[in-house]
């Protein structure tokens, strides 16, 4: 799988274009603004987008979804059962209001923990890692982990937003990201103390861990 990285939207999300190198379709992965920029480097590369992930429902990673779906009518949009269901709630919308926005996206799919999301010929596997949100989830394609807002290099996630919580998501790093070989890359979710780490680098180093 190739993983680009770009920076996007006011709060600096990290959103991504993976592609596979032979059938040239892609995945973008939490698209929180800056569509035209989205777009380019998807034209760049010749791609076809496929699908549209989101690692959780906060706004500032899924507010250009809407948009880059008119733009890419065929792309199927993605997230975990569990956000699908918490992004159903009243508080949700306001929560999305706060942001300008009118309402939050419908998604296409639903996938839980152990799902795969294809990828052309490559495949991220879901790992669902509630705890910033409940229905977090981070994405596995062989030494590539992408973390959303659940691990940062350096950090990790904020709980304190409607349905955060600590313990969750301190048992879901513990468990589902820590038991990762240590060369597993880390691409998160905002670029807080860098912009890549690996599994290893953040067991010994992370302060909040």
């Amino acid at each position: 799988m190739k993983i680009q990285q770009l920076i996007v939207g006011s709060m600096g999300v990290c959103c991504y274009i993976a592609s596979c190198p032979v059938t040239k379709q892609a995945a973008v992965i939490d698209p929180g603004g800056d569509i035209p920029k989205i777009l380019n480097a998807v034209k760049q590369g010749g791609l076809s987008v496929r699908s549209i992930i989101a690692t959780h429902s906060h706004p500032d990673h899924i507010c250009g979804v809407a948009e880059l779906k008119a733009a890419i009518p065929a792309a199927s949009f993605i997230m975990h059962k569990d956000e699908a269901a918490f992004l159903a709630h009243p508080e949700a919308g306001r929560f999305f209001a706060m942001f300008g926005m009118d309402e939050a996206p419908v998604c296409d799919r639903t996938v839980v923990n152990g799902d795969t999301i294809a990828v052309g010929d490559e495949a991220f596997t879901v790992i669902h890692t509630p705890g910033h949100t409940p229905g977090g989830m981070c994405l596995l394609c062989g030494d590539d982990l992408l973390t959303g807002d659940t691990l940062f290099v350096q950090g990790i996630g904020r709980t304190d937003f409607p349905g955060g919580s600590f313990d969750q998501l301190m048992n879901s790093i513990q468990t589902r990201l820590f038991s990762l070989p240590d060369q597993t890359r880390v691409w998160p979710g905002h670029g807080y103390g860098g912009s890549q780490s690996t599994v290893g680098a953040e067991k010994r180093g992370n302060p909040f861990l």
